[in-house]
């Protein structure tokens, strides 16, 4: 049985919804495309990103949040995700909440990640989070960019613990925000 479409919030140009089925081909081209990947360990097989998808969506059950499919209010195009992830591994911050963000490289550099992250801590907000965490390896300029521009600072580095310590993206910086 097919669920209906959660429409979560909206912005003058994007949408948060939940998850369709017909987006993971297109989660799957987005998860295999280099230049989306540049910051991550590898890019991802399908079998990889229908894995991700369902820890989404068991996510979105356990919590009645998650990463956010992100479409185009205009044409309804999937893009890609952005939304909230409770933090995967041990560290001097952990537990937590993470903001993140995962866009399809054709839509990079349109100020879309910065315009549904500012909803998505209002939605946090919403849910009773107080606290939220994002990061990304020292190298992700753009990445780190939405977070100063969505009003997170930045409380310092650490080593990625899920990463080798001679990997170019070992190096994480670390951003906070109150809300």
């Amino acid at each position: 049985m097919l669920r209906p479409i959660t429409i979560f919030a909206e912005t003058e140009r994007l949408r948060l919804r939940s998850w369709k089925p017909e987006d993971l081909p297109l989660f799957a081209a987005i998860n295999k495309d280099a230049r989306v990947m540049k910051f991550f360990p590898a890019t991802l097989t399908e079998d990889e990103t229908e894995a991700f998808y369902d820890r989404i969506q068991e996510e979105f059950v356990r919590k009645g949040w998650g990463l956010y499919a992100v479409e185009l209010k205009d044409s309804g195009e999937f893009i890609g995700y952005v939304g909230l992830h409770e933090i995967g591994f041990e560290a001097d911050f952990t537990p937590g909440v993470e903001i993140g963000w995962r866009l399809a490289a054709d839509v990079h550099n349109k100020g879309y990640a910065t315009e549904a992250a500012v909803e998505v801590l209002r939605l946090a907000k919403s849910y009773g989070i107080r606290q939220l965490y994002s990061f990304t390896a020292v190298i992700n300029k753009p990445s780190e960019r939405v977070m100063q521009k969505t009003g997170m600072e930045k409380i310092g580095e650490f080593d990625h613990p899920k990463l080798t310590a001679d990997s170019p993206l070992c190096r994480h910086v670390l951003y906070v925000i109150d809300l």
